[in-house]
């Protein structure tokens, strides 16, 4: 054995400018306590402080002390800490610990050599010395796994993403409070029962309703505060028809249930950054600004593993954690998290236990990732005291699916007279338009004085606009940021209350969780969940009759469907030709039950991400970073580009400049557009973009941006936006 250093003080972090030293013990015992307390929720606290404990143990080798003092020498401090947990008979820890900077890694096979990235092969490396750590930690304390969760591969699996959240999570915290040099303000949010005594406020005038529509909304509003308060903790379902008030109601009896169970915070799940914006708004509007977090594509810092650069840590550390009492996120960013293995992803998971999580639009779960996204579900509700609610208009029968994965868990729903509401909601009438040319569609919207049109492409938008009389015309995609689209709806809506002529042209982003009501729509032919969105922006409050509301559904002559809707469009025609009211409960029932069939069971994870856990990939055993690089709920993934507009401009400079925070992003955020990698690719070699930080680059060329069309898709002439 080598002998033990002798340094008299062991150090894990010093400031840049080396007037401030934090030891590695302070730095353990500090992430220890933290994690701690983050794994108490799910009964993880013995494990959670042991990881935290011996996380950082191999800092107290030579090589890494004359590291931190500027010597250019790599070294791989967290195998020690995860040797130790493993020869303790904590391969749980040894994972975390393992990962702490880089990521969990894949188990491995017993083949695997010394150069594999694998546990196992991390394991047959040769460390530095780290003995050290004994005399500064001659006890440990004992440490029991959860007794709740069941010791099969794939619940063992979430409990390690789990117990990992729980440790980065406190390292990146104890970290940033050395860096600082005092605690950064985190928490004093209002608590769940201040926060639900502020909607009761908000909610107060609606108790004397005047009209058949609002008693109803109403009602529905009393049902989910009555479940909210008397309910267990388990799955839920509230299936509202649009219109029916669904985004408030679902918050009230979020909120309701989070303070009968004593819930930490709830969580809203939403399917698309597009539509984010409206719901974000309503919930700050009713709970106080600084109550409600904001958080769909942060940047994803990756730490090296001998990383000591003080400011590379506070760019990560600006990542968000999720502990704010109101979390308003999407898709992408809860599912990838939960399946993911870097640090960034996952230092939130520990805040998604013990809270209340709605899953906005849940018709939208990708086919693709439907059976790990149902397990993921399950997992959290059985075992983490998660409430689950799956919230929409259109309910995708998911119980057969939770019935497999998940058979202890049974689904209720909050409001169960679902035909009874269909029928007093149903406020249009869907009909069969045939194939237009984009000519005569726009014809069609010429005759409207007030309509909206919702197609499949972006460029579909821009082409149609253009074809559109200009007064009261809008063009709505993603290729706005989210600062123009907030103004633009803004306008749409003063139009359409001043009865002043107003015609849309919009993608998809429009047809969940946005608040306008037109007198007639257009639909591209699509999915029927689509379809009924689209409907749901029609005649929304009432006012007209159901049959003088009319949603034509189309087809565009010359153009082919979308490959990835083309079985979504199958099963609706299968539909439409089966049903006579394809809006009823039960033709949205076959719609789901047959688009599933077509797809075929297999579809349904189709990089086979639940069998890798329960059987290994290749023979490697718990493939964390191999199921994190399939695991992509949008398979071309966008990057973020910032337009320099308005206050976006002076926001860039100080990102520009180093300075970096989670208050930062969350309002570049609203001069942010997301493109694809093409796109980007004319764009940087047209000169018309530079890259920014991380995954993020920044518009130069602003003759290329439009304040109502945004982004040409055409970076050599902007041609689609001169109208």
């Amino acid at each position: 054995m080598e002998p033990v250093q002798t340094y008299s003080r062991f150090l894990a972090h010093q400031t840049e400018d080396e007037t401030r030293t934090q030891s590695i013990l302070e730095h353990l015992q500090g992430t220890a306590a933290l994690a701690k307390a983050f794994g108490s929720s799910f009964g993880a606290e013995e494990q959670a402080q042991l990881a935290g404990l011996l996380h950082d143990i191999g800092k107290y080798s030579e090589d890494f002390q004359k590291r931190l003092q500027g010597e250019a020498k790599t070294v791989d401090h967290s195998t020690a800490g995860a040797k130790e947990a493993y020869a303790r008979r904590q391969p749980e820890i040894a994972l975390a610990v393992a990962g702490h900077h880089t990521g969990l890694p894949d188990y491995g096979a017993t083949t695997d050599s010394e150069k594999s990235s694998t546990l196992v092969g991390r394991f047959k490396r040769s460390i530095a010395s780290y003995e050290a750590w004994r005399t500064e930690l001659p006890a440990l304390p004992p440490a029991k796994r959860p007794t709740q969760i069941p010791l099969d591969s794939l619940s063992e699996a979430f409990y390690i993403r789990m117990l990992y959240s729980c440790l980065v999570d406190a390292d990146f915290l104890d970290t940033e409070t050395f860096i600082q040099g005092h605690a950064t303000p985190r928490g004093g949010y209002d608590s769940i029962p201040v926060l639900f005594q502020r909607l009761q406020q908000y909610i107060a005038p609606w108790q004397n309703p005047t009209t058949p529509l609002n008693q109803k909304r109403c009602e529905i509003l009393q049902q989910c505060l009555h479940t909210g308060q008397t309910g267990d903790s388990g799955l839920y379902t509230l299936t509202v028809p649009t219109g029916g008030g669904k985004t408030i109601s679902s918050l009230a009896f979020a909120l309701a249930h989070a303070q009968a169970q004593n819930k930490d915070r709830v969580i809203y799940v939403i399917p698309y950054t597009s539509i984010i914006d409206q719901t974000a708004e309503t919930f700050r509007n009713v709970l106080g600004e600084e109550n409600v977090i904001e958080h769909h594509s942060g940047t994803d810092y990756t730490m090296d593993e001998d990383q000591t650069d003080s400011s590379f840590y506070r760019k990560a550390l600006a990542t968000e954690n999720w502990d704010a009492p109101v979390i308003v996120t999407t898709s992408v960013q809860f599912f990838e998290s939960l399946y993911g293995n870097r640090s960034s992803r996952c230092r939130k998971l520990h805040n998604i236990a013990n809270s209340v999580v709605i899953f906005d639009e849940a018709q939208t779960l990708p086919i693709p990732y439907l059976h790990p996204c149902v397990e993921a579900i399950g997992q959290l509700v059985q075992y983490y005291r998660v409430t689950a609610v799956l919230c929409t208009a259109t309910q995708p029968a998911l119980q057969p699916l939770f019935s497999e994965l998940a058979p202890r868990l049974s689904i209720r729903e909050i409001c169960p007279d679902t035909q009874a509401l269909y029928t007093f909601f149903r406020r249009t009438t869907l009909c069969q338009a045939g194939t237009l040319s984009l000519k005569e569609l726009a014809e069609q919207l010429k005759a409207q004085p007030q309509t909206l049109c919702v197609v499949n492409r972006r460029t579909t938008v821009q082409e149609l606009g253009a074809m559109v009389q200009p007064e009261g015309r809008y063009c709505l995609t993603t290729l706005l940021c989210p600062v123009d689209r907030k103004r633009l709806l803004r306008e749409i809506r003063s139009r359409l209350q001043k009865g002043l002529p107003c015609r849309v042209v919009s993608t998809s982003l429009i047809e969940a969780g946005v608040d306008v009501d037109f007198p007639a729509a257009w639909r591209e032919e699509a999915g029927l969940d689509s379809i009924l969105q689209t409907a749901g922006r029609c005649n929304r409050e009432g006012r007209r009759a159901a049959a003088d509301s009319m949603v034509s559904v189309f087809r565009l002559e010359g153009m082919q469907p979308l490959p990835l809707i083309q079985t979504n469009i199958d099963s609706t025609r299968s539909v439409l030709a089966r049903f006579s009211d394809s809006a009823s409960p039960q033709a949205i029932e076959a719609y789901f039950s047959f688009f599933r069939t077509l797809k075929g069971n297999a579809a349904l994870d189709v990089h086979g991400v639940l069998n890798a856990f329960r059987k290994g990939y290749k023979g490697c055993l718990f493939p964390f970073a191999t199921v994190a690089e399939w695991f992509h709920l949008i398979e071309t993934p966008t990057i973020t580009l910032y337009i320099p507009i308005d206050q976006g401009q002076s926001l860039i400079n100080q990102l520009q400049t180093g300075y970096s925070s989670r208050s930062l992003y969350r309002k570049l955020g609203q001069y942010a557009v997301n493109i694809y990698p093409d796109h980007l690719k004319s764009l940087l070699n047209a000169g018309a973009a530079e890259p920014l930080t991380g995954n993020s680059y920044v518009l130069t060329d602003l003759s290329l941006y439009s304040r109502d069309t945004g982004l040409s898709l055409h970076v050599e002439t902007g041609k689609a936006l001169l109208f």
